[in-house]
């Protein structure tokens, strides 16, 4: 399997579990929305359908920079998270013209775990919403550990692939 398909497929389960969280918190939501930015046909990973707060729905984006990629060990060696708050700032620049009618959290999640703040946020919130609907207190934690296992799984696929053949 090639590097990048490794990637995007880290990426689009993430995504998926970020989705699917909504569902026993009651938030219908669209994964990749097509035409919410009619200026420039970027798509979110997802949005809700209904309102999240102050009256706008939300949408998300995920992404997984590599903490030690050559763009990143700079700051990455000497702040923990700082490719994820660097490829969370890019994000939001990105999305920047969504503010008007959506709130946005960019989900960075670092290829050694750290999250980007705002992404910690969105989980908790999630994971808070699904557990008063569920009665299930555990419901933040399960998501938390979902994630992880998926950002494990692909650094696992990613590792292995380094080795040719014999």
């Amino acid at each position: 399997m090639s590097a990048e398909r490794t990637r995007q497929q880290r990426h689009q389960q993430l995504n998926d579990i970020l989705w699917r969280a909504l569902k026993p918190a009651q938030i219908p939501a669209i994964k990749e929305p097509v035409s919410l930015l009619q200026q420039d046909g970027k798509r979110p990973d997802g949005t809700t359908l209904l309102p999240w707060s102050h009256g706008k729905p939300m949408a998300w984006d995920v992404t997984v920079p590599d903490t030690f990629a050559e763009s990143y060990i700079d700051n990455t060696a000497w702040e923990s998270g700082a490719a994820a708050d660097r490829a969370s700032a890019n994000k939001a620049n990105k999305y920047s013209s969504l503010s008007n009618s959506h709130i946005f959290y960019p989900v960075a999640v670092e290829t050694a775990g750290t999250w980007n703040r705002l992404a910690i946020e969105l989980i908790q919130e999630i994971g808070k919403r699904a557990s008063t609907i569920t009665d299930d207190a555990r419901k933040t934690t399960f998501l938390f550990q979902r994630m992880s296992i998926a950002l494990q799984r692909g650094k696992a696929i990613a590792f292995a692939n380094t080795y040719s053949s014999l």
